[in-house]
């Protein structure tokens, strides 16, 4: 059952009047089929309330999330209806923001991977909108993920931002060669696919794995060639 058939049986199960919020309620209670339809609606529905939050209301949805997610033709119509729901939804996107921060309270990892998806569709029409900046901000502030975490995400993909090799790997710039690469092999294993899997982003997001182990191995490569 693809992610998308899964979300279509989450959203249709809601009532007359009920809102996104409800369902993170309650997936939250499930296992990782559960987290994975949630973290995919929280990238959705978040990206959903940047683009009123920038005023690109009319920007191609579908075509900004293919930067984070595989939608195939048959699936369109349900991701765009997930679109939609949030744009519309009275919830405003903090309470989107509380909600995935308790149900994914055991994850920093998780967190951190729902933040680059945002990033991703941020950049989808290739600019950043200074709304958008301050959107982002205020969710990694809900999420609670630390200062360096956002700025790290931060700078592999807003232009006027200089990728830090260190900070990409979570390292200071003092810290001995043989750490940095031990950080370095970590960060590859976490962004392994079945890594990703088992902390609740979905098969979809693999563009997103592959986006991020180029900007690992690079940060890698600029330490190692200039202690060379």
């Amino acid at each position: 059952m693809s992610i998308w058939t899964r979300i279509s049986d989450a959203l249709s199960a809601l009532r007359k009047g009920e809102g996104l919020s409800v369902v993170f309620d309650r997936l939250r209670v499930g296992g990782a089929p559960e987290r994975s339809v949630a973290f995919t609606i929280a990238v959705i529905a978040l990206s959903a309330k940047m683009a009123k939050a920038d005023g690109q209301v009319t920007r191609n949805e579908v075509s900004a999330m293919r930067e984070v997610f595989i939608i195939a033709p048959q699936d369109e119509a349900g991701a765009a209806r997930v679109f939609n729901l949030a744009r519309q939804d009275v919830a405003g996107y903090e309470e989107y923001a509380r909600k995935i921060r308790a149900m994914f309270r055991d994850g920093k990892d998780c967190l951190c991977d729902l933040m680059e998806g945002l990033f991703h569709i941020a950049m989808a029409d290739g600019s950043y909108h200074p709304a958008e900046d301050a959107f982002l901000r205020r969710v990694a502030e809900i999420l609670e993920l630390p200062e360096a975490e956002f700025r790290a995400i931060r700078s592999r993909f807003v232009p006027d931002a200089t990728p830090d090799p260190y900070a990409i790997l979570g390292v200071s710039p003092d810290t001995p060669l043989d750490e940095v690469r031990r950080a370095w092999k970590r960060m590859v294993r976490e962004t392994h696919p079945d890594a990703l899997a088992a902390r609740g982003v979905p098969q979809e997001a693999v563009k997103m794995a592959e986006r991020r182990m180029i900007d690992i191995n690079r940060a890698w490569e600029e330490i190692a060639g200039e202690a060379a």
